[in-house]
């Protein structure tokens, strides 16, 4: 899921300053410790190969998540895929995967526990113990 900034609704606009707020974003409910992170991939690059071996071969970590410049393509267990350019939030529930055609830069908010395991098992896919 995901929405374009203009499409938020604006829930304090006053001279100087907007805040909008997009509720019912996902549900972090059951989860502990949240890691924040900044992701870069360069042109080309798909993840799934990577993902093999965990469950579904797919991250199983929910990520809220801002494109900052170029786009990302989510695609999902149920094999729907969508994809998200700069300037937009998403949501990514558990069941996905991530490619980049023209390369990206994203931050995401993932669950600390569930996303480590997910970066340790790609450190070990690479060889970086």
């Amino acid at each position: 899921m995901h929405i374009e900034k203009t499409d938020i609704p604006a829930a304090i606009s006053v001279p100087g300053a907007v805040a909008r707020q997009a509720t019912g974003f996902g549900d972090a409910t059951g989860y502990g410790k949240m890691a924040a992170e900044y992701f870069s991939l360069g042109a080309g690059t798909d993840i799934a190969g990577l993902l093999q071996g965990l469950e579904g071969n797919m991250c199983q970590s929910p990520h809220w998540g801002y494109v900052l410049e170029g786009g990302i393509t989510l695609t999902y267990a149920d094999g729907s895929s969508e994809t998200v350019a700069a300037g937009a939030l998403f949501y990514a529930p558990p069941g996905h995967s991530v490619a980049s055609q023209q390369g990206a830069e994203f931050v995401l908010f993932s669950p600390q526990n569930e996303h480590c395991a997910v970066v340790e098992h790609i450190r070990r896919k690479l060889g970086a113990h």
